[in-house]
């Protein structure tokens, strides 16, 4: 289906807008993000959300406007005061008054003749801006308007303030936001009438309206009926995406695994620790999806250290009875390497042929892995994307596992089975991950949870303290190293920076390494691969005491022996990533201690985040604390790996409609999976409208 005529006027670019010129037109492309080359086009001005609202609506005399109030003032212009000749930075004053009182109105650098123009002796004009004071006087300073009487309804009585960028004024943007506004076209309704009356939500158009043109500051509220509806249609579009994402990738398949359980039990039998609860629950989970004949597609979260691992080399072992191969991909090659050491003696002690492939390797050694991948004697390949670029031929690839899935966005979660028509798609994440963000980016998935540590995992000290205490750190660490044990630094940055006062990890390697040698090493993301895992090897063999270190040491570094984590500049990292470098040590049978250092004065949000680290080690108490303290965008990494966030709905106030969206969408794809009622028809719209019309061709006929 194309997209509907109806919608061609949100989609006309806005250079054909009247007013808007080369200039304007490349600012507003720059502005909302269209691709490369593209121009941003009028569903970008609709989709543009006030974040507040002026309200000019106070009409009163002088005598009754107040300091620092917006008042809307009709007033006899007497006289003006233009600045001295010479004394640019004497402002112009305009002298005026009405039958209660008088006032003046100031203007800086006021060149041109414009102000005496604007405001005529002997006439009226209705002036609208910000009280103040002057040496007793009141003044407004640079009204924000100025119209004559018979022009007073042009005057925005209720105004939406919008975010601006640099050269795109408010007004020119207001401008834009009413001629779009004026070719709004009908579009149908894809919420039932019943439900729009229960709520008294207006229609999409009408809630448009309202919030871009409201005639009462609380019609543009986030809490108000137009908001709300608009939020519930962004989730409700987002989850139908998801909805249609999932029927294509659980579509059945035609295969029904089956198990003899001969290679599970054997790799059970050679783990050092049983299972949890949580990890058989999980396993058993996955066992029932690759027995059906749909196909699956499951989300397993686990905090930091709680397993999910060793449950997915389960899961690739029941491939293996099956008579298919597996294929683990991570987002880094340091943490494929990781995966692969954990994952390679107990595949060779249960005769699972087990590779590492990475874009660095040698030619003649990736020929050959390739080779035995191609030909099914690989049971099992580790590594990042790469294994899914062309070139890499699998014999029969059953299960796709996919390690710190929130890097992905939802496209590619279809585009990784297409090496195995029917793979199977188990996705990882070490970032506990809060319901409304499950369903918002992963409502296309079933969900297991493991929320119990392994057996035996040593429960972490936090402390918080200031960088003044840093010589007392560093002897207490020297004591600490001399007993055999050792440690993390991580900072921030690699290198100093000129526009942050921070320490950067190159010099305080330097720094440390004049108290501690060569028992010291340094390892941060500008380094090759190998020279990163030269170090790291170095350090998991005890032959280093200390490892400076930047983020990149944030998920897979697996060292039991270390059991010191010392994060500098703890308050300009985030609930996650503090969570997760904590995570780093407590993985052996040694007590371990974190320490959180800070400089300066702490921001509420900062002291916020160190208290929620110090007090809890859930991961996913953390989680809902981080979605609290920074919003969803941000939880998931999403502002940096491309994956939407919301223009239209705000999570913290709009969160509760996110269910009624999940469970709608659910409903109407089970009553018409083809879309093809009115409401279907309308939802195919709503696609459009949102941007989501990639997920069209999911849409199954009959």
């Amino acid at each position: 289906m194309a997209r509907p005529e109806t919608l061609s006027p949100l989609f006309r670019s806005l250079h054909s807008i009247k007013g808007v010129g080369d200039k304007l037109a490349a600012l507003l492309a720059r502005f909302f993000g269209a691709p490369d080359g593209q121009e941003a086009i009028a569903l970008d001005i609709l989709m543009h959300m006030p974040s507040g609202v002026v309200d000019r609506r106070r009409q009163v005399g002088i005598a009754d406007a107040y300091l620092n109030q917006i008042v809307t003032l009709l007033l006899h212009i007497d006289r003006h005061q233009p600045p001295p000749h010479g004394k640019p930075h004497v402002p112009h004053r305009v002298f005026a008054h009405d039958e209660t009182g008088d006032v003046q109105l100031v203007f800086f650098r006021a060149q041109g003749g414009w102000v005496e123009k604007a405001l005529p002796v002997g006439e009226q004009r209705y002036v609208s801006g910000t009280i103040g004071f002057f040496n007793g006087e009141k003044q407004i300073t640079h009204p924000d308007y100025i119209v004559e009487p018979d022009k007073f309804a042009t005057l925005p009585l209720v105004e939406p303030v919008y975010p601006l960028t640099q050269g795109l004024s408010s007004k020119a943007l207001a401008k834009l936001v009413r001629q779009v506004l004026d070719s709004l076209p009908d579009i149908p309704e894809w919420i039932d009438p019943a439900t729009m009356a229960q709520r008294q939500w207006p229609s999409f158009s009408a809630a448009m309206r309202m919030v871009h043109l409201p005639d009462a500051p609380g019609e543009a509220e986030l809490w108000s009926p137009a908001r709300q509806r608009l939020a519930y249609d962004e989730y409700f579009v987002g989850q139908l995406t998801l909805q249609l994402i999932r029927s294509t990738m659980v579509a059945a398949r035609g295969i029904s695994r089956s198990f003899t359980g001969e290679v599970t039990r054997k790799v059970s039998s050679l783990l050092p620790f049983s299972l949890t609860e949580g990890q058989l629950a999980a396993v058993e989970d996955i066992r029932a999806d690759l027995a059906s004949p749909d196909r699956m597609s499951r989300l397993l979260q686990g905090d930091v250290g709680a397993g999910k691992t060793v449950v997915a080399l389960m899961a690739m072992a029941a491939m293996v009875e099956s008579g298919a191969q597996s294929a683990m991909m991570a987002p880094t090659e340091l943490l494929a390497a990781q995966h692969f050491k954990t994952l390679k003696p107990l595949c060779d002690a249960a005769g699972l042929g087990c590779e590492l492939l990475t874009g660095k390797m040698p030619a003649a050694e990736r020929r050959a892995k390739l080779a035995g991948i191609a030909s099914g004697e690989t049971d099992i390949v580790v590594g990042t994307h790469a294994l899914f670029q062309s070139g890499v031929e699998f014999h029969n690839l059953g299960l796709t596992v996919v390690d710190e899935q929130h890097r992905f966005g939802v496209h590619q979660r279809l585009a990784l089975s297409d090496k195995g028509k029917h793979t199977d798609l188990l996705v990882m994440t070490a970032t506990p991950i809060p319901r409304t963000l499950v369903l918002t980016h992963f409502g296309d998935m079933d969900v297991s949870i493991l929320r119990e540590k392994p057996k035996g995992r040593q429960p972490i000290d936090t402390a918080v303290l200031s960088i003044g205490d840093y010589d007392r750190v560093v002897a207490r660490l020297q004591a600490r190293l001399h007993e055999g044990a050792q440690a993390f630094w991580v900072c921030p940055l690699v290198e100093e920076s000129e526009h942050l006062d921070v320490v950067a990890a190159e010099d305080r390697f330097a720094e440390l390494q004049k108290v501690f040698g060569d028992q010291v090493a340094l390892v941060h993301g500008r380094m090759s691969a190998a020279a990163k895992q030269a170090v790291m090897t170095r350090f998991a063999a005890n032959e280093l005491k200390l490892l400076v270190a930047t983020t990149v040491i944030e998920v897979g570094v697996d060292v039991p022996n270390a059991s010191i984590m010392i994060i500098e500049h703890a308050e300009r990292f985030g609930l996650a990533q503090l969570h997760q470098l904590r995570g780093r040590v407590g993985r052996g049978s040694t007590r371990s201690s974190c320490l959180l250092l800070y400089k300066g004065n702490l921001s509420e949000t900062a002291t916020a985040r160190l208290d929620t680290i110090k007090s809890t080690e859930d991961g996913f108490v953390i989680a809902e604390r981080d979605l609290e303290l920074r919003g969803q965008g941000d939880v998931l990494g999403t502002r940096q790996s491309g994956m939407p966030g919301y223009r239209l709905a705000v999570p913290d106030v709009h969160r509760h409609l996110l269910d009624f969206a999940h469970d709608d969408a659910k409903a109407l794809l089970i009553a018409d999976p083809a879309l093809n009622s009115p409401a279907g028809q309308a939802a195919r719209t709503a696609l459009y409208l949102f941007r989501k019309d990639l997920a069209i061709p999911l849409i199954r006929a009959g």
